[in-house]
């Protein structure tokens, strides 16, 4: 949550290097429009239908959101919609949820409770904060398709350790519960970071271990969505995230530290906004999603 933050603080200072055209000089770069979905393979409009059949024999679709934007969170139920009439056996993460609510979100996918229930148990307020409203038509498509909706996170307290003294803060008791190894040497995330905090070069104890808490994060939230699927070899699951663009962009969040572990890749989508046509790296995603940006209240 907070790097998606930093992207939108990032976006809103207009200063260059954009984190939307890092290394384009390398990738080359494409100007979208306002209200499209396009790929940045080919340049051309895609549909969610497009996209279900590009993620055909793929474990992941990763979809970079902005925050409490009803535009993206629809196209995200719209999407899950697309992979459930694809045929596919389709589980949701969700960033917004922590390990602990699990339970929660259990029953109420099964509809053991209702939506007021859900937001009481979960404690949505505190663990995500922004209003239920935007996320509303996610849970609702899952919930009538019997969707399976996973709580990606890792617990706040632990990040918040790691943000203020750094990955060996964490009790041996947390990191039987995290991967082996937390990569924090990972060059071209640390260039991503970089450039959504405005492109200054990360440098002193404290800001290590901001990026450090960055990654746990990242690498949590791969952990989680490894351990739900488990040991289930059915080809046609396919494993939707849900999270903050800043996790999914350039494929080197929470994509990379599942590729780094499996050798999965999967088919990524990044979400925007904007007044007028977005120029953006061809090596952002697979596909980008442009919206104007809501109107203010």
């Amino acid at each position: 949550m907070v790097l998606a933050t930093l992207f939108a603080l990032a976006l809103s200072q207009a200063e260059p290097p954009s984190p939307l055209l890092l290394d384009s000089a390398k990738y080359g770069q494409r100007e979208l429009a306002v209200g499209s979905l396009t790929s940045l393979a080919t340049g051309k409009a895609a549909t969610v239908e497009d996209i279900a059949q590009q993620a055909r024999g793929k474990r992941f679709v990763y979809l970079g959101e902005q925050h409490a934007t009803k535009a993206h969170q629809q196209f995200q139920a719209d999407m899950i919609e697309a992979l459930v009439k694809d045929g596919r056996k389709v589980v949701v993460g969700l960033e917004m949820l922590t390990r602990p609510k699990q339970t929660s979100l259990d029953r109420y996918i099964d509809k053991s409770t209702n939506e007021a229930e859900f937001l009481v148990e979960s404690d949505w307020k505190t663990q995500w904060g922004f209003d239920f409203a935007f996320y509303r038509p996610v849970f609702d498509v899952c919930r009538t398709n019997s969707v399976r909706m996973v709580a990606l996170n890792v617990p706040r307290d632990w990040v918040r350790t790691v943000g203020r003294n750094g990955l060996g803060a964490l009790p041996a008791a947390v990191k039987k519960d995290l991967p082996a190894t937390i990569a924090t040497d990972q060059k071209r995330h640390r260039q991503v970071f970089e450039s959504l905090i405005g492109g200054h070069p990360m440098s002193g104890p404290a800001a290590e271990n901001m990026y450090s808490a960055q990654v746990l994060w990242d690498e949590g939230m791969a952990d989680t969505a490894l351990k739900a699927i488990g040991q289930d070899t059915d080809p046609n699951l396919v494993f939707v995230v849900i999270a903050g663009s800043g996790h999914i962009m350039f494929g080197e969040g929470i994509n990379l530290r599942v590729a780094r572990r499996t050798g999965m890749r999967g088919v990524n989508i990044v979400m925007v906004e904007g007044e007028k046509s977005v120029a953006v790296s061809r090596g952002l995603a697979d596909f980008v999603l442009v919206t104007a940006p809501a109107q203010k209240k």
